[in-house]
């Protein structure tokens, strides 16, 4: 008797080790390559200097006159801004990577990664929760942080980037892990839920049946219609009708807490789903 038992609790153990796994595993593949996709847009488009760009340029201001093709030579506040006609690198890819500075791409894949692994470790060790943890647990859930903090703030000792690319590419990592890690667990920061993974074939209830109607999305019983006898009045009309139903065989009348016709008050049946007080193991 106790095997076959053992067999199915095991076997709910490992189900819920696969679906955990399985969003631990999506979710820092979306943060990273979700922050990474922002990170090279913005990049392309906007760009910037980095820190040892005139090192890689080697300008040459008399180049202005006879190389200067878009005419910006020159310009700008007491006319110090000059186009790239004016650096005597032939290395044009080595000019273009100089010039790509914002936002950091370091310190976008690393706090896209270790805020979301952040995120996990906290749902897995209730460090913020209904009772006071270990501090070794915090130590640990900072570790996380520390790592990402501690790469993107390398990025300035070779002066590869400005302080503002790397805070720019931490923000865009952050945001990146907390929307990623809400699509694959029912909660971030409430400790009730935050540790459960959420599948794309079953909803979560968080009992909160009127919430039901006000999405967008029509599938797994989103969105339900009142007057098609769903959702929080649907269900109280289906158990009013339910009570009718009982009255109806019974020849005492309504049962349901209500005065039989023979003016006496009958006994309550159990509502179906709930247990009697002695009926409770």
């Amino acid at each position: 008797m106790l095997i076959p038992i053992g067999i199915v609790v095991l076997a709910q153990v490992r189900i819920r080790s696969f679906w955990d796994m399985n969003n631990a595993i999506l979710g820092v593949l979306y943060s990273v390559v979700l922050a990474t996709l922002f990170q090279v847009i913005i990049k392309q488009l906007i760009g910037g200097l980095r820190p040892y760009f005139l090192d890689v340029c080697q300008p040459d201001i008399s180049r202005a006159a006879a190389n200067n093709n878009t005419r910006l030579n020159g310009v700008g506040f007491h006319q110090i801004m000059y186009s790239i006609d004016v650096c005597t690198n032939p290395d044009k890819q080595a000019l273009k990577n100089a010039m790509t500075s914002f936002p950091s791409g370091h310190s976008t894949a690393a706090f896209a990664g270790y805020v979301f692994l952040f995120l996990w470790m906290n749902a897995k060790l209730k460090v913020w929760s209904s009772h006071q943890t270990s501090f070794y647990w915090l130590a640990l859930l900072m570790a996380p942080l520390l790592g990402a903090t501690l790469m993107a703030c390398a990025l300035t000792i070779d002066q590869a980037h400005n302080w503002y690319d790397i805070l720019a590419g931490s923000t865009i990592g952050t945001v990146m892990a907390f929307a990623s890690y809400r699509i694959c667990y029912a909660a971030i920061w409430d400790w009730r839920f935050n540790h459960i993974p959420l599948t794309r074939t079953e909803r979560f209830g968080y009992d909160r049946e009127e919430m039901e109607r006000a999405v967008w999305i029509q599938k797994l019983g989103w969105g339900r219609d009142k007057e098609r006898g769903h959702g929080h009045v649907g269900r109280e009309k289906r158990l009013s009708e339910r009570a009718r139903g009982h009255g109806a065989g019974s020849s005492n009348g309504v049962v349901n807490g209500h005065v039989s016709s023979l003016g006496e008050p009958s006994r309550p049946r159990p509502v179906e789903g709930r247990l009697r007080g002695d009926e409770m193991v």
